[in-house]
């Protein structure tokens, strides 16, 4: 999979290098009043959409709708999606305390958005138009002036204004770390206009993508509520998106209905999109459960993620008698950076010839043959299949930017191949990697005890897997098995799903199943997911921190073409991998669904997005079928 390159090297957000200054929509400004009163103004860009790296796939402000959805989708009907585990409020932005429900935070939108077609676009929304200089010292948002809230209210420059500064005050510790760097002013210049200034020594790429991402509240329902942004509680406060909360039930259900007066109904982003007049979510402590609820008809979609159902469970009267479809659609995206994630903060995991030694009892090979149907890929990467993955030996730019930083890595990333994933045999253990593991920890200090276990200063080495999903179990165990036959005490030890936030937030763990959100274009956000600024963040679940990689981080945010991002990024992949602190497990290039047959979809599907909560459908003859069949349940 590659990132689609731009035409040129020159984005049509910036002027070219001969001077004369392009709109984001592909038009050249031409000589006359217009022209001449742009230039007159700073050299302003005035644009309904902006692209870091190469061209807007929509560049014609005038568009009718998105590609990849069909306009004339009928709304109504019902989509259910199951969970497991609980929750106990209905505010996502309450990172710190309890457990959100699914979905929570769909009500709240932003004054631009991406598309599921364009990695690098983002496109105004709440907005009509921004502008900003050729610096992009400053950005005006112009918003729109049909816009409201759930509850009936006009969406004005004050509730951004308020949003920015509540988050500032209320959100995450990385977001108010990384934000308040890059904003110097914020400016209501009147109801439906906001101007942002930038700090001067702020990086400029991805600054305005950022602050038109900031999800917005209602200035006027948390004044008058007293409430915090921080606070765990089933209140929720109006949003301006399609979804409202209809009903839940704590632990077992919610329910979110289409808002009848949604603002935004025309607007061409939303063509063909919010097709479901209600999405229900039902919440399963068992995931055995979950999937006999499934076959009988209590929900109507899902989206498969272990394979020894997908291999074996999908043959049930339901499907049989063709009410249910099962099917691998292809996935574009890249595939977040899964794997057994290490602790950092534990004392004992800072030997990365321990941490080295641990991954090499992992047996890919043998868990996907044996136990995934040989259904998997082995993931090396961090940006697995991407151009931002790094591969053989640096060279060229990639190469200039790990010299920069030589005095901080190890000498071998600047001359050696790629750290990838060890390789193994058909046996569960592989003796092999079981020598060179114990070579590693007798290195690092580790001798066999009385017992025959390893220990270090006669303590010995215990390593605690920690879990919810049952179906992790199968996996984990015979990697324990192997540890333990290294003389690793390791255990697996499967808690509540409420139990497992508190315990992977507060990093009261050694190791889980965890992993990185990943994109195709990098920037801003890494320091929050890779960087040192991150550590203790709820996006940098290992609490990772490589001061090479956050000088190598400036380089990328201040990239000023994909070619130069891509390096940096190569960069701290190389540099990641080997610091080995995730080890890599697997990736699937489907997405594996099964839903009852009467939901559609596009065809084909956008690359970067499934959709199945955006743009498919519900065709009503097909699901009336389905209910004088008998095939649902739970009220359908």
């Amino acid at each position: 999979m590659k990132h689609r390159r731009a035409a040129s090297s020159i984005a049509l957000a910036k002027p070219t290098q001969s001077g004369h200054l392009m709109l984001l929509g592909g038009v050249v400004l031409a000589a006359g009043a217009f022209a001449s009163q742009a230039f007159a103004q700073d050299e302003r860009i005035i644009t309904h959409g902006i692209s870091t790296y190469g061209n807007l796939v929509y560049d014609d402000p005038d568009f009718e709708h998105l590609d990849y959805v069909n306009p004339d989708a009928p709304k109504g009907g019902e989509i259910s999606v199951w969970m497991a585990g609980g929750f106990d409020n209905m505010n996502p932005y309450a990172t710190q305390e309890g457990t959100p429900g699914y979905l929570s935070s769909m009500m709240y939108e932003s004054m631009l958005v991406g598309t599921a077609d364009d990695p690098d676009g983002a496109y105004c929304y709440l907005c009509t138009t921004m502008e900003y200089p050729e610096s992009k010292d400053w950005v005006i948002f112009h918003l729109r002036d049909d816009v409201e809230f759930s509850d009936g209210t006009p969406l004005t420059a004050a509730d951004i204004e308020f949003s920015f500064n509540l988050l500032l005050e209320q959100g995450t510790e990385s977001y108010r770390y990384g934000v308040s760097k890059m904003i110097d002013t914020v400016e209501v210049i009147d109801d439906q206009t906001i101007k942002f200034t930038f700090n001067p020594d702020a990086p400029r790429n991805g600054l305005i993508e950022q602050m038109g991402a900031t999800s917005i509240f209602s200035k006027k329902w948390y004044e008058e509520t007293g409430a915090r942004l921080d606070e765990a509680r089933f209140e929720t406060s109006p949003g301006t998106g399609p979804y409202t909360v209809g009903s839940y039930e704590v632990n077992h259900q919610i329910i979110y209905e289409r808002n009848r007066d949604f603002w935004g109904e025309d607007v061409p982003l939303n063509i063909g999109r919010n097709n479901f007049d209600s999405i229900r979510v039902e919440y399963f402590a068992d995931t055995n459960v979950a999937f006999e609820a499934f076959k009988a008809g209590e929900f109507t979609f899902r989206q498969e993620n272990s394979s020894l159902s997908w291999a074996t469970a999908y043959d049930f009267p339901a499907i049989n008698n063709g009410w249910v479809k099962k099917e691998a659609l292809d996935k574009g995206n890249v595939p977040s950076a899964t794997g057994f994630v290490f602790n950092l903060t534990k004392e004992k995991f800072q030997d990365p010839k321990v941490r080295e030694a641990i991954s090499l009892m992992f047996n890919f090979t043998w868990t996907n043959d044996n136990l995934q149907y040989g259904l998997f890929s082995q993931r090396e990467s961090f940006w697995q299949g991407t151009d931002l993955q790094a591969n053989g030996v640096p060279e060229g730019r990639e190469l200039e930017i790990l010299e920069s930083v030589s005095d901080l890595i190890e000498p071998s990333i600047l001359t050696d191949e790629v750290t990838t994933p060890h390789t193994s045999g058909d046996s569960q253990l592989d003796r092999r990697n079981l020598r060179q593991a114990l070579a590693l920890m007798e290195e690092a200090g580790y001798v066999s005890g009385p017992n025959g276990m390893l220990e270090k200063d006669g303590q010995p080495l215990t390593l605690e897997f920690l879990g919810y999903a049952p179906t992790i179990e199968r996996v984990v165990a015979p990697f324990i098995d192997n540890l333990r036959r290294l003389g690793v005490d390791a255990e697996w030890n499967q808690i509540d799903s409420v139990q497992y936030m508190e315990r992977t937030r507060s990093f009261d763990f050694d190791m889980t199943l965890d992993g990185y959100n990943v994109g195709l274009i990098e920037g801003e956000s890494l320091g929050q997911r890779f960087g040192s600024d991150g550590a203790g963040d709820v996006f940098n679940p290992a609490h990772y921190s490589n001061p090479a990689v956050d000088q190598i981080i400036e380089i990328v945010k201040n990239a000023d073409s994909y070619d130069e991002m891509t390096a940096g990024v190569r960069a701290i992949d190389r540099i990641m991998r080997k610091d080995l602190y995730v080890v890599p497990v697997w990736y699937l290039p489907n997405y594996w669904v099964a839903y009852y047959d009467m939901y559609e979809h596009p065809d084909p599907l956008p690359p970067y997005d499934l959709g199945y909560l955006d743009f498919w459908w519900y065709n009503a003859d097909k699901g009336q079928a389905l209910k004088e069949a008998g095939a649902l349940r739970n009220g359908l």
